[in-house]
């Protein structure tokens, strides 16, 4: 991998070397001591023009641990406030010795325009981009999934496991994400939506829709991923009639909570909005693993690090 921008860029094998690799980074945090030497000596610049505190710490924190040095760079207060142009700020990084740059912003299509300008040299990894993608937000969810339903197997994928994403879809890049590497892990993804709340063009994606959240549970599926309302994006409003009719038609109470499987995980990317998209007795239930998935996105991010960077090392890092 040179980029990490999207998750249409990646094939079976290479979801699934992430994904083996990001184990073994877990099994290194369960050490007193698990700082990892694999990436001394390198930079690892988080270049965010959107408020974000779970995705930037979790990259943070992973940079740290493979024992590169990070800059947090903020739009605000920085000669991007000021009208510095991508361009300027990007050749402004390489100057500085950035060896990857982390970016997440509103503008759909900002990494790729990074990685592909001729601006930049160093790997860009998508941290979010509009309504877009999160790659490694869906490859943490994977990584979550994969170790709660093919427990104790490294190499497996997720063929035969049927996934309810729930929610704004329109605005989710996690959503998007989440479609084209589960379904390239082999599940089978169903989205549930108010009809204004599915993206134009989603009918061509590799999954089902359907508007009946009852509906989509009684399938028994093996995860549910609820996804937050984005109410800060429906400028306008009218894409449904009322708080209140959204949570009773398309939130995960505890009374559909109880309709499950015992073995169907709860999900969310987070932030969440409680008593909206999700019962806060829910959110806290055995069956969640919502905090389990903050814990992912350190080791997965780990390993994309170490995959665009670490590029003279033939297989995952050794136990020091």
């Amino acid at each position: 991998m040179k980029h990490f921008i999207t998750i249409a860029d990646l094939s079976r094998d290479e979801a699934l070397e992430v994904l083996a690799t990001a184990e073994h980074m877990a099994q290194t945090q369960s050490r007193s001591i698990r700082k990892l030497p694999t990436l001394v000596g390198t930079t690892v610049v988080n270049l965010f023009f959107e408020d974000s505190t779970r995705t930037r710490i979790s990259f943070e924190a992973a940079a740290k641990r493979l024992s590169a040095d990070v800059i947090n760079f903020s739009a605000k207060g920085s000669s991007l406030s000021k009208g510095e142009s991508l361009k300027d700020t990007a050749l402004t990084l390489q100057a500085m010795g950035a060896d990857a740059v982390v970016v997440r912003s509103g503008s759909s299509g900002a990494a790729h325009l990074l990685a592909h300008a001729g601006w930049i040299e160093q790997p860009i990894i998508n941290a979010g981009d509009g309504a877009h993608e999160h790659p490694t937000q869906a490859m943490l969810d994977a990584f979550t999934m994969r170790r709660h339903l093919r427990p104790g197997d490294p190499t497996a994928d997720l063929a035969g496991m049927h996934v309810v994403i729930v929610g704004d879809i329109l605005h989710s890049r996690v959503a998007r994400s989440n479609v084209l590497l589960l379904t390239l892990l082999g599940a089978r993804v169903t989205l549930v939506a108010p009809p204004a709340l599915v993206p134009v063009g989603a009918s061509a994606w590799p999954c089902e829709i359907s508007y009946d959240l009852d509906q989509a549970l009684a399938t028994g599926p093996d995860a549910v991923m609820m996804l937050r309302v984005q109410s800060e994006r429906m400028v306008g409003g009218g894409f449904f009639p009322t708080v209140g009719e959204y949570s009773r038609r398309y939130g995960l109470s505890t009374a559909r909570a109880a309709t499950l499987p015992e073995h169907t995980l709860v999900m969310h990317p987070g932030p969440m909005n409680r008593g909206l998209e999700i019962a806060g007795a829910v959110a806290d239930s055995p069956r969640s693993v919502i905090v389990e998935q903050v814990a992912s996105g350190v080791f997965v991010r780990m390993a994309v690090l170490f995959h665009l960077l670490a590029t003279d090392a033939r297989e995952a890092p050794r136990d020091h």
